[in-house]
């Protein structure tokens, strides 16, 4: 194994800042958005932003707790190592390119096409596998959400040259 791969990648403390960070920016964006809508009592009761804007200034403590607490006690352990870090880039952008083209070629397509791809690069399946495989769930998915549930899912070319649109 490749000792850069056993190398932190973040530390458990800078991760702790950026969540609490984030947190913050967030309860920051409630209770000004809910200050805006009105957070006082009203005549005939509490006004549309009196109990969003309480949850955000409880949101904005405990990430300034949190904060306070990550730059004064938190280990500057890893979060996670290299090596980890990069099999987990390795599943998510393919999963944001999937996403991606759902809108283009329909859930069903892409979905085939995510699962066949994972089988064949990270599995090493044959291809008779990942080809049954990867089909087969998404006939499944078709008749399960289509047919049963009459969920209608994202389609594309595919579905429409089919006359499933």
């Amino acid at each position: 194994m490749d000792e850069s791969q056993d190398k932190p990648a973040v530390s458990v403390k800078a991760m702790e800042i950026a969540v609490a960070a984030l947190f913050l920016v967030f309860g920051s964006v409630v209770s000004w958005d809910s200050h805006r809508l009105g957070s006082t009592w009203g005549s005939d009761g509490p006004q549309a932003g009196y109990f969003p804007f309480y949850i955000g200034l409880i949101i904005i403590v405990c990430s300034l707790i949190t904060l306070g607490q990550a730059f004064v006690a938190a280990a500057n352990n890893p979060f996670v190592l290299r090596g980890q870090l990069k099999m987990v880039t390795l599943v998510m952008l393919p999963t944001l390119v999937y996403v991606a083209v759902i809108h283009w070629l329909g859930i069903y397509v892409a979905s085939a096409i995510y699962i066949a791809l994972f089988m064949w690069w990270l599995g090493k399946y044959s291809w008779i596998k990942f080809v049954s495989v990867s089909v087969g769930v998404n006939v499944a998915f078709f008749l399960m959400f289509e047919i049963w549930f009459k969920v209608p899912l994202p389609k594309g070319p595919l579905e429409a040259a089919l006359g499933l649109n």
